[in-house]
């Protein structure tokens, strides 16, 4: 009996102890296509995944069970109709395929996660959902309508169009149960219903190529319908990318003809009858609306004087109006736009306004920024405001416009009058930090403008600060340089007649824009623009989607593909991005190197080298045009070299060992190639170039036997040539400081980091940079190509902050396995940073203060970290006040030449370390 009511007691104590474990872990975060609650998944098998949250060390997930149902209320009953995984042994919580029941367009399914971890098990999460999209052309029952002509207040030979509006009236037949919005307007949309604007979602949909495919969106608006039985749709089109910015130019630009529109609401009854409402020629447009021209370049003007009032509620008069014409389809696959919609991010409040001679003002934010002003006045009917934008003022305190080229960059607004009037454009947006406002009526104050910030809707995932006040505001430059420039697809600057997706500009910069957004469907989109805009021979172009028709052939441009590819599957884990992609930048590779390789393997051809390296001072640049291409056969043949060893990589993960193997032994032969047509026997590579050295140095072409002298070479140049400065453009810029780092010089690249003078990141902020320049001496070179607003520049330097100075890289399986190795330099006392990975949040701070050493590490739960620490002997660390050694938590240790590494599980620590 006794032992029984042991056994009793034994039994409720482990019960409780199970409840207590289990409230310690938690699931959370679940994303269904790396989003919460996504509207139109149009994947046939989308990836799960979430992640662990836990009070304590070491918590690592040994099996999860999925639930996924076809209704909240069997979720909740615990039954996954459409799929129950059951018990799964895996500690993956990362891109789990869905296995279930073949879903169908626009099913809406939830689901749910128990997870198994070594301190017990979780409870159940809360349930999200995702919907499916239209899985099938031919679920699309309306048809396409617009205006394909041009109306009397359009201007052909400016490119200049009207906006076009479209409505319907309806009456529905029952309480509605819910009510969901699939639309494709092109070139931009913004949908109304019943008077009021659906979303804030703006400059919708992203732009594509929409010859090859076109994004469609997704919108709950079952409130819209809720109030009334009568109904009005409306819908304003304005250009975007379709109707080019500039039809004079059909030989480089690429137009798709006149705004059309392709939608249809689904409806569904609290009877479970259902029906929908689409675009036919029974709904009525117009052109004469307000919106009287608008483009990128240009801007948007507007004319309140014509606002047609009630237009998208019941009862307008459109007697006026036309039928709608049915128009020709774009071509383009559709698509539902799973990355974020672009929206006003930020309102940015000006710092001043100054009145000019003539009478306008000069309305300065503090910030370049991109996105739009918003302006509030009062004044006759009539009267005539203009807006100009740029990105400085010359000395003379005008607007300095020479670098938007043939980009107007201006908007226009005409007072309705008799009340306060409070206007913004819809289909337009500005690179500036100043604004001239011309004809104002009476004395603008502060409170009478705000600025805007547009970019794609994409949580921030990353904080750095350091001792360094300079690193500090050079970060906060990248910060700002990076969110101005998405617009659904990766411009190279915002303000000039350009605004082009560059593949150059963005290689490297992108993987260290990962650690900053959260960006990977917004990368994943373009590599599907880049696979689309590959030619059936193989060649891909340097601009993607190719709305300027540049396809050059040059391996270091059109490589990005493949090298932001590799960087999508080490940050987030998602091997389907390799098979998605690998057969284009197989036949990309084989296409380059049966064109232009000649008989000793050398790829020959190059278009732009290294592309914006900085004149020799920064007078030799004054007034000089940057745009000049140095083509580089050494540059060319070092990045095939190093694509070479990257798609062996791919092919490792693919299970393609034929092709691994043939990728290795075409590199291990241009290696051979590489060193002897462009070593030279004093120790260098090419024209000696610093460019060229860190190449050859960063992708392991150097043979062995000659890596010291290398590195001397290299170290030479930037010490003593430089006088410890970099001179190099964008190629040598992506690698400069993960080099001088593994070649056990980090604090050179800190030195390059914080420097103040010519050429630096740190010169620009002390000229007055916000952002980040296009080139190294933005103020004094020629205007022609003079972003003050790019992210090329930036090279691996965001990179090099988290993974070096920080100490957060990913070692495997998208941050599972974390490796953390700070560089402690003797020129920083203090660095604090953040990111927010596939497994959760990670965080590296330290301080140095004499000779000692605080570090404070952060790992989520279900993942490990090796941390190096700057000690041989363990007896001078201690961690959360205990000696090391005596450290239970400690899960491996290891001496090493330049200190020791542990090895960690999940959990936060505290090192203390006497140097």
């Amino acid at each position: 009996m006794k032992r029984k009511v042991l056994q009793y007691i034994i039994v409720m104590l482990c019960t409780v102890i199970s409840q207590i474990t289990q409230a310690k872990v938690v699931v959370y975060d679940l994303r269904t296509e790396q989003l919460r609650n996504p509207q139109g998944i149009d994947v046939a098998m989308p990836a799960l995944s979430w992640k662990l949250r836990a009070d304590e060390r070491a918590v690592v997930q040994e099996a999860y069970h999925i639930l996924v149902a076809s209704s909240e209320e069997k979720l909740r009953q615990n039954i996954g109709d459409l799929w129950d995984s059951g018990r799964q042994i895996s500690s993956n919580s990362i891109n789990i395929m869905y296995r279930g029941k073949m879903l169908q367009s626009v099913d809406k399914v939830f689901w749910k996660v128990r997870v198994y971890t070594n301190k017990g098990e979780t409870e159940w999460s809360e349930a999200v959902y995702w919907t499916m999209g239209l899985l099938h052309y031919k679920d699309w029952v309306g048809r396409w309508i617009g205006f394909d002509r041009y109306f009397p207040s359009d201007s052909e030979p400016e490119g200049k169009l009207a906006a076009r509006y479209f409505r319907k009236e309806f009456n529905t037949k029952g309480k509605v149960k819910a009510a969901t919005a699939y639309i494709m307007g092109l070139g931009l949309y913004e949908l109304y219903i019943n008077g009021e604007k659906i979303g804030n979602q703006v400059l919708a949909p992203v732009p594509t190529d929409y010859s090859k495919n076109i994004k469609y969106n997704v919108l709950d608006v079952t409130e819209a319908f809720s109030q009334t039985r009568q109904h009005t749709v409306g819908v304003v089109l304005g250009n975007g990318r379709f109707y080019a910015m500039r039809q004079a130019k059909p030989y480089k630009i690429k137009t798709f003809g006149f705004p059309k529109l392709l939608m249809q609401i689904l409806i569904t009854y609290d009877d479970g009858t259902s029906e929908i409402i689409k675009t036919d020629n029974s709904w009525k447009g117009t052109t004469e609306g307000p919106i009287l021209s608008n483009n990128e370049y240009d801007g948007e003007s507007y004319d309140a004087r014509k606002e047609l009032v009630g237009w998208s509620n019941v009862g307008f008069d459109d007697s006026k109006w036309l039928q709608a014409d049915y128009v020709q389809e774009p071509g383009g696959n559709y698509e539902a736009q799973i990355g974020g919609l672009m929206k006003v991010m930020r309102d940015i409040r000006p710092v001043s306004i100054v009145e000019r001679p003539g009478g306008s003002y000069i309305i300065d934010f503090g910030q370049n920024f991109s996105g739009w002003m918003k302006l509030k006045v009062h004044g006759k009917r009539g009267t005539v405001i203009g807006l100009r934008f740029a990105e400085s003022l010359t000395a003379t305190g005008e607007l300095f416009t020479t670098n938007l080229r043939d980009a107007k960059a201006a908007d226009q607004y005409v007072l309705k009058g008799g009340t306060m009037e409070e206007w913004e454009p819809r289909f337009t947006y500005h690179g500036f930090r100043f604004v001239e406002v011309i004809g104002y009526p009476g004395k603008p104050n502060l409170e009478n403008f705000i600025g805007r910030l547009v970019y794609d809707d994409l949580t921030d995932v990353g904080t750095f600060t350091s001792s360094s006040t300079l690193l500090n505001q050079i970060y906060q430059n990248a910060w700002w340089g990076i969110a101005s420039n998405y617009k659904g697809i990766p411009i190279d600057c915002p303000q000039r007649n350009e605004r082009q997706p560059w593949l150059g500009d963005r290689p490297v910069s992108a993987y260290g824009e990962n650690f900053l957004f959260d960006n990977a469907n917004f990368y994943r989109k373009w590599l599907d623009d880049i696979r689309l805009s590959q030619k059936e021979d193989g060649a891909i172009p340097d601009v993607a989607p190719a709305f300027w028709k540049y396809y050059s052939d040059n391996i270091s441009w059109p490589g990005t593909y493949i090298l932001i590819s590799g960087m999508l599957y080490q940050q987030t884990g998602d091997f389907r991005i390799l098979e998605k992609h690998y057969p284009a930048m197989k036949k990309w590779m084989d296409y380059m190197q049966s064109r232009y390789s000649n008989e000793a393997g050398i790829i020959t051809k190059d278009s732009y080298g290294d592309w914006c390296f900085p004149p020799a001072s920064i007078e030799a640049g004054r007034g000089k045009i940057a745009d000049k291409k140095y083509p580089s056969a050494l540059i060319s043949t070092a990045y095939y070299y190093h694509l070479l060893q990257v798609m062996a990589g791919f092919s490792d993960v693919l299970g393609k060992e034929a092709d691994q193997s043939d990728f290795l032994n075409r590199a291990g032969a241009l290696r051979k190639s590489f060193n002897s047509t462009f070593y030279h026997v004093s120790g260098f590579y090419g024209n000696n170039t610093l460019t060229d050295n860190i190449l050859a140095m960063q992708f392991g072409l150097v043979e062995d036997q000659h890596k010291e002298t290398l590195k001397q070479r290299i170290l030479t140049i930037i010490e003593t040539e430089n006088a410890g400065h970099l001179s190099t453009g964008v190629i040598g810029t992506q690698w400069i400081m993960r080099t001088l780092t593994t070649m056990g010089r980090a604090d050179l690249a800190y030195r390059i980091a914080t420097n103040k003078t010519y050429p630096s990141w740190g010169y620009m902020v002390e000229n007055g940079a916000t952002t980040i320049w296009e080139l190294w001496n933005g103020n004094t070179a020629h205007p022609k190509m003079n972003s003050q607003n790019h992210v090329m520049m930036l090279g691996d330097l965001l990179v090099w902050l988290y993974e070096d100075l920080a100490g957060i890289k990913s070692e495997a399986n998208a941050f599972q396995k974390v490796r953390m190795q700070p560089q402690f330099l003797s020129g920083a006392t203090a660095v604090n940073a953040s990111y927010i990975g596939a497994f959760g949040p990670i965080e590296s701070s330290w301080t140095k203060h004499g000779d000692v050493l605080q570090w404070k590490v952060s790992i989520p739960a279900n993942t490990t970290a090796e941390l190096y620490l700057p000690a041989k002997d363990l007896l001078d660390v201690f961690e959360s006040g205990t000696p090391l050694q005596a450290s239970k938590d400690i899960q491996k240790s290891e001496t090493l030449a330049a200190g020791s590494k542990v090895t960690v599980g999940s959990g936060i620590y505290y090192f203390k370390i006497n140097l």
